[in-house]
């Protein structure tokens, strides 16, 4: 019974063979060795259709940037901006970013992305991501320029004196005009991408937003509800030191005579409090550096120095689980120490960040000696290894303009792209729902 069943197939198979060779000259035209069985039968293979997917896999991601007055973005930088919001901002009179110290700089990625899709040789130049399209039924998400980082550090910092004000009515004009586009209306903003970088920006109306793909520098100010993995994307700092482009040592672990290094502000609030803790941990071993120091130019300097001449570089949180210090020991090719127990990371969907990171729990860190002692413990071929995988990989956390291949905004422009397909099925399922979403 078993052997008739087998033959049945066999003669079957056999068949479907030979009437798609007679009916497409395969055995006539000596094609009969290149015929891919698999790929013509139907429950072999399911038929591609690349024009059906919303985010072509082979092309870059289609943006369509709103035209904002220019008070929503570099009205904010520059007072030859202030009075003009009618002329078109272009890749002409694009004011390049001022050498901003502290925050202005460290979440300035809004003025990245804004910029890469002005850049005009985007749209022939293969390593974009990204690309501005005139027609927004073409997009694949629409960007809203609205530099909120910046109107927070400009107009809000305080939080309370009446500038504040400034910040708090850039936000309801900018939702208000959202809430009037028909492209906003027709999703719920879910296709949009809005950069909250600074853990204030937007602080008034967030809530408003949270459908929208978020550009974050981590979740620690926000809930679950409102900013997750699933949907938003998480970029790094812009870093403060410059970059060691010619690190070039052959034995850099014997020129690097500080074990462990950090410098930076040790009062801080929430997860941060961990910095004034492993300070009193830290003393009195003689090759770790440990000292208190703000973003000035001189700071910045000794920071910069103090990274290049160090094996590990201490990252513990800040205010919030991230700072702008990892980034800053990336671009020094000094592997980050990481003690934030609720930190995300940029690109970690592409980068596996133990290869150039150690990490260790607060709870670990804290422990008198045990931080120390087992970054002795990693042997010289190791902390080279680190050391050259950081050499390779610092490239993407540059904010450049022109924008550069796998620099940083493309690859946060390609973090967006991989949140596409679920917001195009958050989108679809709501458009079919009778009742409220079970999920």
């Amino acid at each position: 019974m078993i052997g008739k069943t087998v033959t049945s197939l066999v003669i079957f198979l056999v068949t479907i063979f030979i009437t798609y060779s007679i009916t497409t000259g395969g055995l006539g035209s000596g094609r009969f060795g290149t015929v891919d069985l698999k790929s013509q039968l139907s429950f072999f293979s399911i038929p591609k259709n690349d024009t059906a997917l919303p985010c072509r896999s082979r092309s870059p991601l289609r943006v369509f940037m709103y035209d904002l007055p220019k008070r929503f973005n570099v009205g904010m930088m520059s007072s030859k901006f202030a009075g003009d919001d009618n002329s078109p901002l272009n890749a002409n009179n694009l004011p390049m970013l001022p050498q901003y110290a502290g925050l202005h700089q460290q979440h300035s990625v809004e003025y990245w992305m804004m910029a890469s899709l002005l850049y005009e040789n985007a749209t022939v130049d293969e390593s974009s991501e990204a690309v501005r399209v005139s027609n927004p039924d073409a997009a694949d998400v629409f960007f809203v320029p609205f530099f909120s980082s910046m109107s927070f550090n400009t107009h809000g910092k305080n939080m309370t004196d009446p500038d504040t004000e400034f910040d708090r009515q850039l936000q309801v004009d900018i939702l208000k005009f959202l809430r009037e586009s028909t492209y906003w209306q027709r999703t719920s903003g879910r296709d949009h991408v809005i950069p909250v970088h600074h853990p204030n920006a937007f602080r008034f109306l967030r809530e408003e937003v949270n459908a929208s793909i978020l550009i974050v520098a981590d979740f620690g100010r926000y809930s679950k509800s409102m900013a997750n993995l699933h949907k938003d994307v998480v970029a790094p700092y812009m870093h403060v030191v410059k970059s060691f482009m010619d690190d070039d040592s052959p034995n850099p672990y014997k020129l690097r005579t500080t074990l462990l290094f950090f410098r930076g502000r040790t009062v801080r609030k929430a997860e941060g409090k961990v910095r004034a803790k492993l300070e009193k941990i830290l003393k009195g071993y003689s090759d770790v550096h440990f000292e208190a120091g703000y973003a000035t130019g001189e700071g910045i300097n000794a920071s910069t120095q103090g990274m290049r001449t160090s094996r590990f570089c201490l990252h513990p949180a800040g205010d919030t689980p991230s700072s702008n210090r990892l980034f800053d020991a990336i671009v020094s090719h000094c592997v980050p120490v990481i003690v934030s127990d609720h930190i995300e990371l940029p690109f970690e969907s592409e980068l596996d960040y133990s290869k150039f990171s150690v990490f260790f729990s607060v709870k670990e860190a804290l422990v008198p000696g045990y931080m120390v002692e087992e970054l002795r413990k990693i042997p010289e071929e190791r902390w080279v290894e680190m050391w050259g995988r950081l050499k390779e990989i610092a490239h993407h956390y540059e904010y450049e303009y022109p924008p550069k291949k796998d620099d940083a905004v493309n690859m946060v422009w390609k973090e967006v792209r991989s949140k596409v397909p679920a917001e195009r099925l958050a989108v679809n399922r709501n458009r079919r729902l009778k009742v409220h979403d079970w999920w």
